[in-house]
């Protein structure tokens, strides 16, 4: 699993003779840092980066208020055809990615968000996957618990925020990380909605060392090696929660 990893690492880190040479050579000869300066010059990563990190994190932020008002709604509220409309939506994750991006272009192109912040986020601030995770996970939570807010006079809201909540980080922090690692790594609709380098986020940035003419590995190894980063500390960090969110939702309908 570390195998690509370690040759992009050390690809990025090759002199320019070596790139390509016969037998392929595993270790570096020599470690050329000035290919991450070169990388990091070539195109304007700095504002890559900024796009990538206002992206990821107002979607996150988004689809984790979105989820868990829908979530709520669906495991802890009475209401007629619930679990109709909760299969219906669950229907929609067999929908194809690709299947949606006509339509959606089609509606941020009337509305006027083409090559926009808003073009980038708001298609993807709802997420049937967090919907269906944190619904797995409200579940569990003892109907006693709710009754006794009900009495106390907590409205639905009340008892979200101050009981569910606090109950559910790790199932929280498990979609959070999902999210942002998606964002993060979203190359297909960030390029087809921008067409400027000031609102491309880091992935559509790669594409800066291809051309028709062919494609530079050593800078772009190092441009990858730097754009990974952010996604590795995030899940590292976040792991220990991760695990615990995984194992505490369960799969009960």
């Amino acid at each position: 699993m570390l195998l690509p990893y370690y040759l992009m690492v050390a690809t990025s880190l090759k002199p320019l003779q070596e790139i390509f040479t016969d037998p392929f050579t595993w270790i570096p000869s020599r470690l050329a840092w000035e290919n991450y300066a070169d990388a990091w010059n070539h195109a304007p990563f700095a504002r890559y980066f900024l796009n990538s990190t206002i992206i990821a994190v107002t979607e996150t932020a988004g689809v984790l208020v979105t989820s868990a008002l829908a979530a709520y709604a669906f495991s802890r509220m009475r209401f007629a055809g619930r679990e109709a409309l909760f299969m219906i939506f669950l229907g929609t994750l067999m929908v194809p990615g690709e299947v949606q991006l006509v339509p959606n272009y089609i509606t941020i192109t009337r509305l006027g968000w083409l090559n926009t912040y808003a073009a980038l986020i708001v298609p993807w601030l709802a997420s049937i996957f967090g919907i269906f995770f944190l619904r797995q996970h409200f579940a569990t939570i003892p109907q006693e618990l709710q009754d006794a807010a009900t009495i106390d006079g907590a409205s639905h809201l009340t008892f979200l925020w101050r009981v569910v909540v606090p109950l559910s980080t790790p199932a929280f922090i498990t979609v959070a990380v999902l999210t942002f690692l998606g964002s993060w790594n979203a190359l297909t609709w960030p390029l087809i909605v921008t067409n400027t380098p000031e609102m491309r986020p880091i992935m559509v940035g790669l594409l800066a060392f291809s051309s028709e003419w062919g494609t530079q590995p050593r800078l772009l190894m190092a441009a990858a090696t730097f754009a990974v980063v952010p996604v590795l500390v995030v899940f590292f960090a976040l792991q220990r929660y991760f695990v615990q969110g995984i194992a505490r939702a369960g799969l009960r309908f």
